[in-house]
């Protein structure tokens, strides 16, 4: 039986209100982390109607699933913050394993400059201070494309914070983040960690280990994603939209 969701957030004539949402993530053994996801979506559900998640690796249950489980086009918003093998690749599968055409696969979050002033909040509530070195920590991804976005998502924080913001990542692609948090400290200041990912789980737990002076928290369920979600979605169901494969 196919889900049904509730449209009484949106106005009639709302486009919105012919889609049903899907939030994507990577998917984490962290109850905290599943949690935080399940959060934004509820959030997102208050502004364009009841939003399910589906996950990639993991947990279940997979967008395939959640797709064929709609009676509406599904809107799938993959919660990355750079476009990697699970946006490319995965998700196209996913449709296609679902065999429904009709579903719309938004761009990524992120780089954007709103993920760009949550991580500076995050940094601050950590304890950076103007003047400390900062490292952004990102997963990392055997995808050219996807690493280049994490070193624009860097020039994006720069522009808030002043100085120079080292890229680092966690598995996968180089420099390693202990390698740019060494390179970070060469200036005999403090190093500060920001979190390029979105919610807790085994990536950011590593990120205490790597000898940084400051760890900032995941970037959450800020509003300010919440909403970027929701301009993903009125993009890429808007009726100007250039079209474009669903990889993307």
């Amino acid at each position: 039986m196919r889900h049904r969701h509730t449209r009484q957030y949106l106005p009639f004539g709302d486009r919105l209100r012919d889609v049903s949402p899907v939030l994507v993530a990577h998917g984490t053994r962290n109850p905290h982390g599943v949690s935080v996801i399940a959060e934004i979506a509820e959030a997102v559900g208050k502004q364009v109607g009841t939003t399910r998640t589906a996950f990639v690796d993991v947990l279940g249950p997979t967008p395939a699933e959640v797709i064929a489980d709609v009676d509406r086009p599904a809107v799938l918003v993959p919660a990355f913050l750079a476009s990697g093998y699970h946006v490319r690749k995965d998700l196209p599968q996913h449709v296609e394993a679902a065999g429904r055409c009709d579903t719309i696969v938004t761009r990524a979050l992120g780089p954007d400059p709103a993920i760009a002033d949550v991580a500076r909040l995050r940094l601050v509530e950590a304890g950076w201070e103007p003047g400390d070195s900062v490292v952004l920590a990102a997963a990392g991804s055997s995808d050219e494309s996807a690493c280049g976005q994490v070193h624009l998502a860097a020039r994006q924080l720069e522009s808030i914070i002043g100085g120079r913001v080292e890229v680092g990542f966690i598995t996968t692609a180089t420099p390693s983040v202990p390698e740019a948090v060494e390179r970070a400290s060469r200036n005999g200041r403090r190093v500060a960690i920001a979190s390029y990912l979105l919610a807790p789980g085994l990536f950011h737990q590593r990120l205490h280990t790597y000898g940084a002076d400051v760890v900032a928290d995941p970037l959450g369920a800020d509003q300010r994603i919440v909403d970027l979600i929701v301009t993903r979605m009125r993009a890429a169901i808007s009726p100007y939209r250039r079209q474009a494969p669903v990889s993307g």
